[in-house]
């Protein structure tokens, strides 16, 4: 198949397929296109974002019975080659000769490298090594100065994984506050947010620009989905002060509380319409997991609010209304909100 064809026939199953570069779209024609169509005519769609329970259950029981298939054996032998030297020539042949694409992404309807990257996170033991110790802490420093941000380098020199080191350099690389935002903090914060928003609505619309110039009293938060994914690791540097995990808890409690001023959702009649409401489209969804909900979705359908807004408002819902919750099943939770709890409050309503 050739490289434009390829192309226009993983547009239907994956829609920014357009960025993607040449050599990528190859690599998946091969892969992913004829499973892509597998799945279709089984009625399912190609996934992306969170992988759910039930998917890591499958990624490791496609791993177990690879690794049993071939008698290789460790999934870290399986999944980090590099580690083992001496046996990567054999590994390799028979990950050929067994198919390895095929079975490691056996029913799982997402392209193959993200489920590859998803087992290698699942299965390497450096993953799972506890708090940093003061003496890693220092070589993470030094190794970071002397190989930049090449995680995959530094992550062998210590023995944890990519993001791993990733994520603590990010964490220690100035010095952080745990205390309480100072308005400074919080300022800075809301300039960094609104910087890269003007230069974001810029590029992808420039006619809108408009709405994101206002004042200092920011009533461009209430006009902009801002609740989306926004490049942290620059918000970080700009704040100063905060690593990026800090930055985003804060900025989505502060876009929780914008777009929640004087609005009246969750009370009186308007609360018992929008509880009925988040019930029947939970229900709708038909999700074993809460990770197959699409919350942004659910969330534009029930009122202008972040997703985590209305899982904060399905959490109180079924720990105040389902009795052992925490024994229950997420469907089963949904069952029990819409045969008991929804018609109680329809006819409150």
């Amino acid at each position: 198949m050739d490289l434009d064809t390829a192309r226009q026939e993983l547009e239907e199953f994956i829609p920014h397929v357009k960025n993607i570069s040449d050599s990528s779209i190859k690599k998946m024609a091969g892969r992913d296109l004829m499973r892509f169509k597998e799945f279709k005519k089984q009625g399912i769609a190609v996934k992306f974002g969170r992988f759910t329970q039930k998917e890591n259950k499958q990624i490791q029981k496609n791993v177990e019975e690879f690794l049993s298939l071939t008698g290789i054996d460790s999934a870290e032998k399986l999944l980090f080659t590099s580690r083992y030297p001496e046996d990567k020539d054999t590994i390799h042949r028979l990950k050929t000769e067994h198919h390895f694409c095929e079975k490691i992404s056996e029913g799982i309807p997402r392209p193959w490298r993200l489920i590859y990257y998803r087992a290698r996170k699942m299965f390497d033991p450096n993953n799972y090594k506890g708090r940093y110790t003061k003496e890693e802490k220092e070589k993470l420093k030094k190794y970071q100065a002397l190989h930049g941000n090449d995680w995959k380098k530094i992550s062998e020199l210590m023995c944890r994984s990519n993001l791993s080191v990733a994520m603590k350099f990010s964490e220690i690389k100035s010095a952080i506050n745990y205390g309480p935002w100072t308005k400074e903090e919080t300022q800075k914060l809301m300039n960094a947010v609104k910087e890269v928003m003007r230069r974001k609505v810029k590029t992808e619309n420039p006619s809108s620009l408009s709405s994101v110039e206002q004042s200092n009293t920011d009533p461009w938060i209430d006009r902009e989905k801002l609740y989306q994914q926004l490049p942290w690791t620059e918000i970080e540097t700009k704040v100063g002060s905060r690593y990026w995990r800090q930055c985003k808890q804060k900025w989505n409690s502060i876009l929780t509380s914008k777009l929640t001023k004087g609005q009246q959702l969750y009370r009186g009649t308007n609360g018992l319409q929008a509880k009925i409401n988040l019930i029947k489209r939970l229900y709708e969804t038909k999700a074993e997991d809460a990770n197959e909900v699409n919350w942004d979705e659910l969330s534009n359908a029930i009122g202008d609010v972040p997703r985590a807004y209305v899982q904060a408002k399905f959490y109180r819902l079924k720990v105040s209304s389902v009795p052992l919750w925490k024994r229950k099943t997420f469907s089963e939770i949904i069952d029990y909100l819409y045969e008991k709890k929804l018609p109680e409050l329809e006819e409150k309503l």
